[in-house]
């Protein structure tokens, strides 16, 4: 059996390469470590696998693909989780495990594995690619696995299973909290996240919650403007200076993270049925869908805006839930897209104390038309004020029918 490993090197993966080759008959283990911003040291790891029992490694550099064809397309559509959550670890999975699956065909591969836990999205992100791309392959899941839970209860287990098999793992302190970082943000969960009551933005935690952003008490006191330019709904220049994706996300990044901006403390629902409270750290995607809605308000049709808007919920849903490559969400997509056509344009947004605000916006396809919204008289006579009359008269005879019929409105007295 030939077997793809989602594989970081630390003690759960490494563990993992090992239980999973020995459980499944000495199967072929094939490690696949994919760089998506996450900013860890990766020299090393191929030596590391194929001491743990690994025949090969591809260490894959996907941050450009992860912008490009992830990133971006999930900005255009407005996206965001519950009102809060720009997405961050739920868009990256689709892209690892896409990954995964051509990695798996081209070594004619019979399944693939992860180390998701059976409790978080991950494990149904990864498997619902699978099942859109590969539906063939099979899924390990060996946190699914009860034989792999029994074995392994704890942290102190899986550092003697390794020092027993000579797995070479640094065993440290565990942090009193998980974290997951790629290229559009990092988020902490679980430990002493679990009480909604902690304070994450406590002085005392700045060595905790900080990898991105500083907290916008420790921000500099002057703000600093940032102008943006839109094509097609994308942004392609900061400060003037044209960027691919990539190039935007890192800019914004920095720009952001030292103004404090793009800090979520949330407590969300999970597909699977709880509820979970998650810290963030989002500085350039905070700034990106906050200057893409101003571009959008001068140039996006109000009708189409509305029906756009109406969509987000379920566009972040199917994201957030692992649906990237379901039908709907490419149907979604598509009228993303058509609604994106004309949003070029340019935003200056001022950064101060964690806070985004709009110093101006300009475009050239610009719907907004000071000399019809002038409160002075219209010197293009192309809004009669007149004409409101009917058009209230006939919005209004719904209403004035179902008060002669039922009576008048109960203007909020209880029943």
């Amino acid at each position: 059996m030939k077997i793809v490993l989602a594989y970081s090197g630390g003690l759960d993966t490494s563990v993992l390469l090992s239980w999973i080759k020995e459980t499944y008959n000495d199967a072929e283990m094939i490690a696949f470590c994919a760089n998506v911003g996450q900013a860890e040291e990766l020299k090393g790891l191929e030596k590391k696998a194929k001491k743990t029992g690994a025949s090969k490694i591809y260490i894959d550099d996907l941050q450009e693909e992860f912008a490009r064809d992830f990133i971006f397309p999930m900005l255009r559509a407005g996206a965001i989780y519950e009102g809060q959550y720009l997405l961050g670890t739920s868009i990256a999975r689709p892209l690892i495990a896409k990954r995964m699956v051509e990695i798996a065909q081209a070594e004619g591969a019979d399944a693939i594995g992860h180390g998701a836990t059976g409790k978080g999205n991950d494990q149904v992100r990864f498997e619902l690619t699978s099942a859109a791309l590969a539906p063939n392959l099979e899924i390990i899941a060996p946190w699914r696995d009860a034989r792999f839970r029994s074995q392994f209860p704890g942290r102190a287990e899986m550092i003697a299973y390794c020092e027993s098999k000579g797995i070479p793992v640094q065993a440290s302190a565990k942090k009193p909290f998980s974290m997951d970082r790629n290229l559009l943000h990092i988020s902490y969960e679980a430990g002493i996240l679990e009480d909604p009551w902690f304070d994450a933005s406590a002085p005392k935690n700045r060595d905790y919650f900080t990898t991105l952003s500083v907290f916008p008490e420790d921000a500099p006191d002057k703000p600093e403007i940032v102008t943006l330019d839109f094509e097609r709904g994308d942004c392609v220049a900061v400060n003037g200076k044209k960027l691919n994706p990539l190039g935007v996300m890192q800019v914004l990044n920095k720009i952001g993270g030292k103004h404090g901006v793009g800090r979520v403390d949330m407590v969300e629902n999970r597909f699977v049925g709880m509820k979970s409270r998650g810290v963030y750290e989002t500085p350039g995607g905070s700034i990106l869908h906050f200057a893409h809605r101003q571009v959008e308000s001068l140039t996006m049709d109000r009708e189409v805006m509305h029906l756009r808007d109406s969509l987000i919920p379920k566009y972040a849903e199917l994201v957030y839930y692992g649906f990237w490559f379901a039908p709907e969400r490419l149907a979604l997509q598509a009228l993303v897209e058509e609604s994106q056509k004309n949003v070029s344009g340019t935003v200056r947004v001022k950064l101060y104390k964690g806070n985004i605000s709009v110093a101006g916006r300009k475009s050239a396809v610009s719907l907004y038309n000071p000399h019809i919204a002038t409160m002075e008289a219209d010197p293009t006579k192309a809004y009669n004020q007149d004409d409101a009359s009917g058009f209230i008269r006939l919005n209004g005879l719904r209403l004035r029918v179902n008060s002669q019929v039922n009576g008048p409105a109960n203007l909020g007295k209880a029943n």
